[in-house]
């Protein structure tokens, strides 16, 4: 399959470039962001800057950060706003969002490509207590997967840790058609706020998600089988959960409590 032309630009598949072009979805982004002239804000990935001309205007300062130095040398010509744009080449992946800013809390917005929007958003949350909240357009089944509630068939690891951390609401869907070229999945943008006090306190977070990954990972399995190795039967007692419920019928609370116990109790 050729590669498509967008304005000049070839777009690059490895770098999974689908460029939103939809007046009307990029408004209700802005919209829904609600920039603030004092914000921190941090852009993911600009692209062609459909969303970072929108978002200048409403801003003192934007940084953003794109991988493509082609883009970022376009970016740099045809920004109009001089002086609000703080263009970095950079791998957001692998980028100390923390070193920006100085102390102050950022926001940050992005049309993340599907391949890294989950490791990229788990990189983020390791700076949680600096961000104020993150809105992205991803994928509308990982967006399903990350605001899934116990019971749900899409409810999972992602769910679970990402629920853990922040407030997660999927703020409305956008077509393929509302992209250049347009990809082949449906899209949806979501907002993460990460808590400033978390809701379900873990005693120890990494043990949290050793644990559900470990659950998810053999989901059709009972509770029991599926943590044989972690969980002694009559903690499920005296925690009042059911050993032979399948992993998707804990919430994020229940899970939490789990790994607390198991810490106090010093189980290995």
């Amino acid at each position: 399959m050729m590669s498509q032309t967008i304005d000049g630009h070839v777009a690059r598949k490895r770098f999974g470039q689908n460029f939103l072009a939809d007046t009307h979805i990029i408004e209700r982004i802005v919209t829904a962001i609600h920039p603030q002239v004092s914000d921190c804000m941090v852009e993911i990935g600009p692209g062609l800057g459909a969303l970072t001309h929108h978002l200048l205007p409403h801003l003192n300062r934007l940084v953003a950060l794109e991988l493509d130095r082609d883009l970022a040398q376009r970016l740099r010509i045809e920004t109009l706003v001089e002086g609000k744009l703080t263009l970095i080449e950079a791998n957001a992946l692998k980028f100390d969002i923390a070193s920006l800013y100085d102390d102050r809390p950022m926001r940050i917005v992005g049309n993340l490509p599907y391949n890294i929007s989950t490791p990229l958003i788990f990189h983020l949350l390791g700076h949680a207590n600096r961000i104020l909240d993150m809105h992205f357009m991803l994928q509308k089944e990982v967006v399903e997967r990350m605001v899934a509630t116990p019971g749900d068939r899409a409810y999972g690891r992602l769910s679970v840790m990402l629920q853990y951390r922040c407030q997660v609401d999927l703020l409305f869907l956008v077509p393929p058609s509302a992209f250049r070229p347009p990809p082949k999945v449906e899209s949806a943008i979501v907002r993460l706020a990460p808590y400033a006090h978390l809701p379900y306190p873990c005693s120890h977070e990494a043990r949290l998600h050793q644990v559900v990954t470990q659950a998810f990972g053999q989901r059709r399995k009972t509770l029991r089988n599926a943590l044989r190795d972690e969980v002694p039967d009559h903690a499920w007692v005296e925690l009042n959960l059911s050993a032979t419920a399948r992993p998707e019928t804990l919430s994020v609370a229940d899970y939490v409590r789990l790994v607390n116990w198991l810490e106090q109790h010093g189980t290995a």
